[in-house]
């Protein structure tokens, strides 16, 4: 067996290569000289040394979540509004390197082994762990070590149909787990059920060690270890207290945090967990996190220019003046992310069925308009799914949806791209829209959202002649309401879709979400998917599987290059938008990361207290 020791790096050269789903929608801003990196920004100060704070206080951080996270169960778990905060109280075996280079580095474990055929990895268990809860009466309460069983109970979870996880195909690489999770739990009995369980790929061969069996080599397994859905539960509490087991009071965590309030649909607090192993290597001194629940980024703007935020997000409408504002400017911090907006079509609900009229709306869309005028923040209009930063991405790749692209990347330009899309639309029996029913575009009551969804659908009704109804719900319901598992004549006709990256390969992008048989089918293409729309033959199911049981990266990037062809281009099945940037603004006395993968970690956070209160207080 091969041996790896701290860092696993899923370079692209190495491994032919963390969102996650359903993120809320941000933009950046368009003028700053560079990008910024994950390192830790420094504010205007410029110094890097933290006052001392105020002992009668807990240096406290103030932050926006953006909504009611839907959930802070791991097997549950779909959106990053969830995984923001649910990051900071739970760890799992690995996370995704402060390098932001797609490497993955040890947590829970300190090391791991890979069997020569690469379907056995062996992790192993820090002994120092411990699982906390805090209480308001008692505080912050050490209950038993962390071991091996809890990480074999929380995979077995995630896939037990019973549960309900809809993040549980990502596991579907784990022996046992596909087979279980498409069990009648119903029909069989409590003894078979229990069998299949027990098949699932997953050991503790003793308290500190645990073993996984996959299907087929995936040298990107390392980061879905680390995967919320494979963090280790607490098994007692889960079933003792059924759906309230997340709760203030009673959720058991192991992270650098504790949940200490969750006033729903309004705000949620947490602490620094004291008994964390962590914190001696950790590099931030947040103590105290105060997160709102405000959806519209106005708001939460406007609160930042107030002092009642210390970071948030700038609305694209701000970003003109907050640069042109010396002060606001140098507060300003924009960074590419592995995130991705797109259109998705339910591809099994009239008139979305036609294929010519999903290529006639995707080219229907001026993507370079919609982000100088709308999004403002400098980012890339998209031809594909998966960003630049994702292996096997076709990022730019003039060849596939080049109507998707401006004249001087190779594309059609918008002028030609709109003509075509005419044409699409009187080829399947629409001439200038005529016939054509009412459809319902859809977005999340978050972010930007509103305005993307506005402009898109003037595009629409404009350069087609036909009608659109825009339609907005409440975050938690639109996740719900665009899920597969909602009837399809219950789903929007289109509805946007923000995909960020849970590790970075485009098995996470393409196998994960759009293949029918072991994915998220979140478009329901099943009939197209299945069709050998290939130049080999081969159908896009077939290509992502392929893809999956190779670890030749000349080959996998070929395989993953046409199947985003059948996906955006051939299938239209999505509509790309453009590649996300972020800007935010933070003030000077904190210092924070910026991640381009994953999601922003407090414990790496430091906010000079003594500054912070003498701003308040002016």
């Amino acid at each position: 067996m091969k041996t790896i020791k701290g860092v696993v790096l899923l370079a692209l050269a190495v491994m032919g290569l963390a969102g996650c789903a359903a993120a809320p929608a941000q933009s950046g801003n368009p003028a700053p000289a560079a990008l910024a990196t994950s390192q830790p920004a420094v504010g205007t100060s410029g110094a890097t040394a933290v006052a001392a704070p105020d002992d009668s206080q807990p240096v406290t951080l103030n932050i926006n979540v953006a909504a009611e996270p839907p959930t802070l169960d791991p097997s549950l778990a779909t959106d990053a509004v969830s995984l923001n905060v649910m990051a900071n109280l739970f760890v799992g075996l690995t996370r995704l390197s402060d390098a932001d280079d797609g490497s993955v580095d040890p947590e829970l474990a300190t090391g791991w082994e890979v069997s020569d055929d690469g379907l056995i990895y062996t992790f192993h268990l820090r002994d120092d762990a411990r699982w906390v809860r805090y209480t308001e009466g008692d505080g912050v309460e050490q209950l038993r070590p962390v071991a091996a069983r809890d990480v074999v109970y929380g995979v077995r979870r995630t896939c037990d149909p019973r549960t309900g996880s809809e993040y549980a195909y990502v596991d579907y690489i784990i022996a046992g787990c596909a087979a279980l999770n498409n069990a009648d739990a119903v029909a069989l009995s409590e003894t078979d059920l229990q069998a299949m369980i027990d098949a699932v790929g997953v050991t503790a061969p003793d308290a500190t060690t645990v073993e996984f069996t996959l299907t087929t080599p995936a040298p990107y397994f390392p980061a879905i270890a680390g995967m919320w859905i494979n963090w280790p539960q607490y098994r007692e509490v889960i079933e003792n207290a059924g759906d309230g087991w997340t709760e203030p009071g009673v959720i058991v965590t192991n992270g650098p945090y504790v949940l200490t309030e969750w006033r729903h649909n309004d705000s949620m607090a947490a602490m620094k967990n004291p008994l964390w192993y962590g914190w001696p290597d950790a590099r931030g001194n947040i103590e105290r996190v105060e997160m709102s629940m405000l959806g519209e980024p106005a708001t939460a703007y406007a609160m930042y220019e107030a002092g009642a935020l210390d970071t948030t997000t700038v609305p694209p409408p701000d970003i003109p003046a907050a640069l042109a504002d010396s002060t606001m400017a140098a507060e300003v911090h924009r960074y590419a992310t592995s995130c991705s907006n797109a259109i998705g079509f339910t591809a099994t609900k009239p008139p979305m069925d036609n294929i010519l009229v999903r290529k006639a709306l995707s080219a229907a869309i001026d993507r370079q308009s919609l982000v100088d005028n709308v999004l403002k923040g400098g980012e890339i209009p998209a031809n594909s799914f998966a960003p630049a930063m994702i292996f096997g991405n076709t990022a730019g790749d003039s060849q596939i949806a080049p109507w998707t692209l401006p004249a001087d990347k190779g594309g059609w330009g918008y002028d030609m791209a709109l003509k075509q899309a005419q044409e699409w639309l009187a080829e399947a029996g629409y001439p200038n829209g005529e016939g054509f029913p009412v459809i319902t575009l859809m977005h999340a009551q978050i972010g930007d959202s509103a305005q993307v969804m506005q402009a898109i659908q003037a595009m629409w009704e404009q350069g087609l002649d036909i009608k659109v109804s825009v339609e907005s719900q409440e975050f938690g319901v639109y996740l719900a309401t665009t899920s597969n598992m909602t009837p399809v004549e219950e789903r929007p006709h289109a509805f946007r879709l923000i995909w960020c990256a849970d590790y970075p390969d485009e098995n996470n992008w393409l196998h994960e979400v759009f293949n029918t048989d072991e994915g998220m089918n979140l478009v329901s293409w099943d009939r197209d998917a299945n069709t050998p729309l290939g130049p080999d033959g081969m159908s896009f199911n077939e290509m992502t599987v392929a893809a999956q049981q190779t670890t030749d990266p000349a080959t996998r990037q070929n395989l993953y290059t046409t199947a985003e062809k059948v996906l955006v281009d051939d299938a239209a099945a999505i509509a790309p938008l453009n590649y996300s940037v972020l800007v935010e603004v933070t003030k000077p006395y904190l210092e924070r990361t910026y991640p381009g993968i994953g999601v922003s970690e407090w414990r790496d956070w430091v906010l000079d207290w003594q500054t912070k209160q003498l701003v308040i207080s002016n």
